[in-house]
């Protein structure tokens, strides 16, 4: 299996301290089959953002997506899309 955040050059270090730390920017309590957040997280300096779902049930995290938020898109801080 391969991963795409190893392709970024994102470090799995780096992944789980984010989700550990990072901030909830985005919910989306309506995903199926749990819900999802997007975290924003800082890593070397670098922004980075992660959607993961959450199992309550289980008390079980599963990272769906890691990545570097474009400025073009995001706002300055990176918690928001830009218009």
């Amino acid at each position: 299996m391969q991963f795409r955040m190893f392709e970024r050059g994102l470090k799995k270090d780096s992944v789980v301290e984010a989700v550990r730390d990072g901030e909830i920017i985005q919910e989306y309590l309506n995903d199926k089959p749990y819900p999802s957040y997007l975290l924003l997280a800082i890593a070397n300096n670098e922004p980075m953002h992660i959607v993961v779902a959450y199992n309550k049930n289980k008390n079980e995290v599963y990272v769906v997506t890691v990545y570097c938020p474009d400025k073009n898109i995001w706002s300055n801080d990176y918690r928001q899309r830009r218009k």
